[in-house]
């Protein structure tokens, strides 16, 4: 098992790309405090998956929800190894003068600002065990932005320069953090990304712009988390990871 006996925090890991990390995690050894603003979700996939885990409510823009989370997992296990900071939101795909601020000020507290209240919260107690995995998934839209996602792009550029920034800065601590970049994935925000219906006429749109043709599964996104926060890339901090079939390309 790639994660024996590690401890982890996935937030957004109630669904989608944080709920296959959560399961990837599991069968690979690691107990998982899976944290998502969707607390029915977050408990009933903790129930699934069994005493391993745990389900917490947590609104990532929050400072209180995010301490209180860290101390839980901390009390049940007794330490924290690796943090993926998967949860994220959009605006729908339309003009950047359409989107109003109080969208924008929404996608850069649960996208950016989440992960800034996050590092106080953990890496204190990271230092402390001189080692520790910081993961950040930020987005191929933070390479090669698409059109009427911008301040969305904004966000994931944000998330990508940082998680370079700290690895900088945390390496001397034995802090890595990598970010991982999808492409547009099959999750509920899809036809939010997409500013259209998800039909194959309009998939077919996106999937052109994809070297290797279709969109990123939840599993694609969540077996980079897997070698990021494996011991096999124990020497890799500091990189944006595509997960992109070759859009970056």
């Amino acid at each position: 098992m790639r994660l024996k006996n590690k401890v982890a925090i996935v937030t957004g890991g109630a669904s989608g790309f944080g709920a296959a990390i959560v399961k990837t995690f599991v069968e690979q050894g690691a107990k998982v405090a899976i944290a998502d603003i969707n607390a029915e979700g977050a408990q009933a996939l903790a129930k699934q998956l069994g005493d391993d885990c745990l389900g917490m409510s947590c609104d990532v823009s929050s400072g209180e929800d995010i301490n209180r989370l860290v101390r839980a997992t901390v009390d049940q296990w007794g330490r924290l190894d690796i943090v993926v900071n998967n949860a994220g939101t959009t605006h729908r795909n339309q003009p950047m003068l359409n989107v109003d601020e109080a969208t924008f000020d929404r996608i850069f507290a649960v996208n950016v600002k989440s992960i800034y209240l996050m590092t106080h919260a953990v890496v204190p107690l990271m230092r402390e065990q001189g080692a520790g995995v910081i993961l950040n998934v930020g987005s191929v839209a933070g390479i090669r932005p698409r059109p009427g996602l911008t301040w969305y792009n904004a966000s994931k550029g944000a998330v990508n320069t940082l998680s370079k920034s700290m690895a900088a800065e945390l390496g001397a601590d034995g802090i890595r953090v990598n970010a991982i970049c999808p492409v547009l994935g099959v999750t509920g925000l899809m036809e939010a990304f997409m500013g259209l219906p998800d039909t194959p006429e309009n998939r077919a749109k996106f999937l052109s712009t994809i070297p290797l043709g279709r969109l990123a599964e939840a599993q694609d996104v969540a077996n980079a988390a897997l070698y990021l926060a494996s011991d096999e890339a124990a020497f890799i901090t500091g990189v944006e990871f595509p997960v992109d079939g070759g859009r970056t390309v």
